[in-house]
């Protein structure tokens, strides 16, 4: 694949990259990565990781997948994975996990896979190298998928964990701790 692929789709959210003076693959990767972590106000809307100037791994990832197949950038695949969340490569929820008596948390995280090659855009110092040994699963899916598919699927694999390790945690209490981890990340 070119780096510098152009966007030359008619559609809107190419459009609304072409707004902001990105005109090729690299300039929206590049764009898209230094924009801060945080959940948009839509799920639903990716456009508006560009329009709100912000993102979380599943926004972001999802809207560069559907820009990629809007300008048939060959090679680019949404990733899904399960990893293990905890203070050594998510050092921000340290406090979270050990007031809890928690080693690490299921999580569910979003990245590109590009010619083979693993990318996580998510903030400008993400690294995949940082959860690769932590990863539980992975599984391809399509961007609209982490708009329920990705939520159900995470809630999902928590319960079946909180069963099979027989924590005394209830799955409302996990997904508290898990959403707070997630809150001290935008902070």
């Amino acid at each position: 694949m070119n780096p510098n692929h152009p966007l030359p789709s008619n559609d809107a959210l190419t459009k609304l990259a072409i707004s902001y003076g990105i005109t090729s693959w690299s300039e929206i990767v590049e764009f898209v990565k230094k924009l801060p972590y945080g959940r948009t106000t839509n799920r639903t809307d990716f456009g508006l990781v560009i329009s709100e100037k912000k993102g979380s791994c599943s926004s972001k990832h999802a809207f560069l997948k559907r820009i990629a197949d809007l300008n048939t950038i060959p090679n680019v695949k949404l990733i899904l994975c399960i990893y293990q969340m905890n203070p050594l490569n998510t050092p921000k929820i340290g406090a979270v996990l050990s007031t809890n008596a928690l080693e690490f948390i299921p999580e569910a995280h979003c990245y590109l896979k590009i010619n083979g090659n693993r990318i996580d855009i998510t903030t400008q110092d993400s690294e995949f190298k940082n959860i690769e040994q932590d990863i539980i699963h992975e599984l391809e899916i399509e961007a609209d998928q982490v708009v329920s598919f990705k939520v159900d699927y995470h809630q999902k694999f928590i319960k079946n964990w909180i069963n099979d390790t027989q924590s005394e945690l209830s799955f409302d209490q996990m997904w508290r701790i898990r959403e707070q981890c997630i809150k001290n990340l935008s902070n």
